[in-house]
């Protein structure tokens, strides 16, 4: 490899241009990582009821936040908006994250008046 081409690799791979830092978000993906990771508590489809009754089912999280503050809380490690020890820590991979998110853009529900 020419010193030239060395610079020019290193901004393409910076700048995403050499492949994608991530693969598009994948909702049946985020799908199942809402099954395994959330169902023991929360309704994770369009409908039923959440197994622990102060859970909200997934399908009425935009009702009570921005989708976008859960994005940044799964980031951090999730612990927004749950109250009590009963709720365990989550790390997720960015690439989760991103599923997880297209998933639950596809199941929400507009607030009934």
């Amino acid at each position: 490899m020419t010193p030239r081409l060395i610079p020019l690799l290193a901004a393409a791979l910076t700048l995403g241009l050499a492949g994608p830092a991530f693969a598009k978000a994948d909702a049946a993906r985020g799908k199942k990582i809402a099954e395994v990771n959330c169902a023991e508590c929360h309704a994770v489809g369009r409908t039923g009821a959440s197994a622990n009754a102060t859970s909200p089912p997934f399908r009425t999280l935009a009702q009570r936040y921005p989708l976008q503050e859960l994005e940044e809380s799964l980031a951090e490690g999730i612990m927004v908006g749950h109250e009590g020890p009963e709720m365990p820590l989550f790390e997720f991979e960015p690439q989760d994250i991103e599923d997880l998110m297209a998933y639950l853009k596809t199941i929400q529900v507009k607030k009934r008046k």
